[in-house]
């Protein structure tokens, strides 16, 4: 199965779709992954930027009902789902400062903590309207696929 993934270009394409969606690595740790393993950069781009973009709208929309369904059926995840919004709030203050464009800056930034699924939270979590994010952090995941671009390059062209 992995050989698969490594051998085709859909198997790699597929592979970094799927790298790009996990939260914390999102399009940081897919898009390198892609180019790393001689996926056209094109493709690359376009898989990173869709499987960081697939779980956005979701996030935008449901998240809230879905913390609120499993703190009433999971008491144990009470603390988790506390620790999340709380670290949430946390960086929601820059996008409080600076609105819709704090959000876009605060996506595109590619340090741990930032990100497509925090940032979608963060939306989520001030009522932020929908039409209003999902822009913001998808032109966020952008610019950060611009910087990751710079970046992964740069190492290659070093070694």
């Amino acid at each position: 199965m992995i050989a698969w993934l490594t051998s085709t270009t859909a198997g790699k394409f597929i592979a970094t779709f799927f790298i790009s969606m996990v939260p914390v690595i999102e399009l940081r740790g897919g898009l390198p992954y892609g180019i790393g393993f001689g996926l056209d950069y094109p493709l690359a781009l376009t898989a990173a930027l869709l499987g960081n973009m697939v779980p956005v709208p979701f996030i935008l929309v449901y998240i809230s009902r879905i913390f609120l369904w499993l703190r009433g059926r999971h008491k144990k995840l009470d603390d988790f789902i506390t620790k999340l919004e709380d670290k949430a709030h946390l960086k929601s203050e820059t996008v409080e400062k600076y609105g819709p464009l704090g959000l876009l800056l605060f996506v595109a930034i590619p340090l741990p903590g930032t990100g497509a699924w925090t940032g979608a939270l963060v939306a989520a979590l001030m009522n932020m309207k929908v039409r209003h994010a999902l822009p913001c952090v998808f032109l966020g995941v952008c610019i950060a696929a611009a910087i990751i671009t710079a970046v992964t390059f740069g190492v290659i062209h070093i070694f």
